[in-house]
């Protein structure tokens, strides 16, 4: 079968062509692209996640490891490249011409960087994929991430699981019928895509974001909020293992992929639920000590701030409730449900 793509080349993670050619593909040929977005300070946790991604991949797949990034240095990328091994590549994408586009319109806050939007990018700069996975950095991978590829997600714009912290926490279950027009067990957590990225051409997602981007601006979870809202309906929700977050303690649940997200970080704090696993590849990495280092010297300010940044979550969700001008209280085709009704059908 004869495909037009686009060949991309790197040279020592730095971009140093990009093409169209033909391929010929061979029928037994499989990619599995995935996509992580990261800046220098979280090299280290990302280098631990994709170890893990490494070591329980199946290795009949060649695995295609991109990393979004608007400036690491060539030094720090060297740790990570040496990580490539046969049928597992792993590329530094610069995505600061892309961001150009949409930087003065985003909204910032607490630990959160631009690059928590990178994934929104991937659809339209990578045309070549029909379907990526994407991961944050604070993952661990204990199942063969092939299986979770393999899901057929129809015309879904995504496969995600059900935010854990929504599930756990009252005022974001009242947020997200209030302010975004989503049910509590609707709403994804973002950090783990499998991504249709032929759907998002196909419905000019990118398109849809910037609009709304100019339009709105989501405070609570930023980026996730826009991606609840443009993928509403379009979800194939996922099992709980694909993205076990360690709120609410260790479960019954055998995970596939935990994910260390808000203030949940093994490296800040001890015994966080499923750190162990955590450990098991960090004690393999290049950044061991470091990571070592940073649990030893998290400090009881740097702990205050993490509890006044989730604090300060509550408070901006809670002001969201109340606005008489958030999302959902301004669109035409106004169908959320009241959280009175939300209670009453015990969802």
């Amino acid at each position: 079968m004869k495909a037009r793509r686009q060949i991309v080349v790197f040279e020592k993670g730095k971009l140093i062509m990009r093409k169209s050619y033909t391929k010929i593909y061979q029928r037994n040929e499989k990619v599995i692209p995935i996509f992580y977005a990261s800046d220098e300070n979280y090299l280290p946790y990302l280098s631990i996640s994709l170890d893990s991604v490494k070591t329980n991949r199946n290795k009949k797949y060649k695995y295609n490891i991109h990393i979004l990034h608007t400036g690491i240095h060539d030094s720090k990328k060297e740790v990570i490249l040496n990580m490539q091994e046969e049928n597992f590549n792993i590329f530094f994408v610069d995505v600061n011409e892309k961001l150009k586009e949409v930087n003065n319109d985003l909204q910032i806050r607490d630990y959160y960087t631009g690059a928590t939007y990178y994934r929104i990018f991937i659809a339209n700069l990578f045309e070549e994929y029909q379907k990526a996975i994407y991961l944050d950095s604070d993952t661990i991978i204990l199942g063969d991430i092939s299986k979770l590829y393999d899901v057929n997600l129809n015309n879904n714009l995504v496969g995600a699981v059900t935010d854990g912290v929504v599930s756990a926490h009252p005022i974001f279950q009242e947020y997200c019928i209030e302010a975004l027009g989503i049910m509590p067990k609707d709403y994804f957590n973002a950090g783990v895509l499998l991504m249709n990225l032929k759907q998002f051409r196909k419905e000019c997602f990118y398109e849809k974001f910037i609009s709304l981007l100019k339009e709105y601006k989501f405070v609570v979870a930023q980026d996730q909020d826009y991606l609840n809202v443009l993928c509403k309906d379009k979800v194939k929700y996922l099992p709980l293992s694909w993205n076990t977050m360690p709120i609410g303690g260790e479960g019954k649940i055998k995970p596939n992929l935990i994910h260390y997200n808000l203030t949940l970080k093994p490296w800040h704090y001890n015994e966080i639920p499923y750190s162990k696993y955590f450990f098991e590849y960090a004690a393999k990495s290049f950044y061991y000590q470091d990571v070592l280092n940073e649990l030893h010297n998290y400090s009881d300010a740097k702990k205050q701030k993490d509890q006044q940044m989730e604090k300060h979550l509550i408070d901006l969700a809670i002001r969201e409730i109340n606005r008489e001008d958030n999302y959902i209280k301004t669109r035409e085709d106004n169908s959320c449900l009241s959280l009175d009704s939300f209670v009453r059908r015990k969802v």
